[in-house]
């Protein structure tokens, strides 16, 4: 059979025979074009669907990224107020800090604190005062001055119940010095369980 088919080819004329070559070549070109084709489109489809998928990914990445670093700075911001919060109103009553720090004061105005005395807590309803006596003395701007720079303090303290006094033997030619009695209170924040009105317990010098 393939040498009669063989033999119909030999006798086909020089134009049919190139007829017939570029016909068979048109129909495997064909095949080809519409095999590779479809492959090709297909690995298209799969790298065009590969990319939305890697495009989705790196959205939520970065939204992800991006919340990661709101919470970051949200806290850093909570930390920072907590600790300036604890600087007002610290959760112990931290006698010795707050004792140096009216120290400091006293220093910077050129007034002596000639005594202090730690008083008993007082619970109130959202702090606990922490109330301390003190004797400074100095010329009334000196005094003044050390009122002033108590305020100015990160932690909250009150003077209170203020007693001035001329120191006796002032006389006409000699500075005026004051004797002062105050009452310099501070707070703290309660503690879990600690109400208002159970006493503290007393501090003494």
């Amino acid at each position: 059979m393939a040498a009669a088919k063989g033999s119909a080819l030999t006798r086909l004329s020089t134009p049919a025979k190139l007829v017939f070559t570029l016909v068979l070549s048109v129909v495997v070109a064909a095949l080809y074009f519409v095999i590779f084709y479809v492959d090709l489109d297909g690995r298209i489809g799969e790298a065009q669907a590969k990319e939305s998928t890697l495009r989705g990914d790196l959205q939520r990445a970065e939204e992800a990224k991006e919340a990661y670093q709101k919470d970051l700075e949200e806290k850093t911001r909570k930390q920072q107020l907590v600790r300036e919060q604890k600087k007002i109103l610290p959760d112990e009553a931290e006698t010795p800090a707050f004792l140096a720090a009216l120290q400091g004061v006293a220093t910077v105005s050129g007034v002596q604190l000639a005594s202090y005395k730690p008083e008993d807590e007082v619970p109130d309803q959202y702090y606990v005062r922490v109330p301390m006596s003190l004797t400074v003395s100095g010329r009334f701007h000196q005094i003044a001055r050390f009122f002033y720079g108590v305020g100015q303090l990160d932690r909250v303290i009150n003077i209170e119940e203020i007693e001035m006094k001329l120191r006796p033997g002032a006389t006409a030619d000699s500075e005026v010095i004051l004797d002062v009695k105050c009452l310099a209170t501070a707070f703290r924040a309660l503690r879990p369980g600690e109400t208002a009105g159970a006493p503290g317990r007393g501090r003494s010098k």
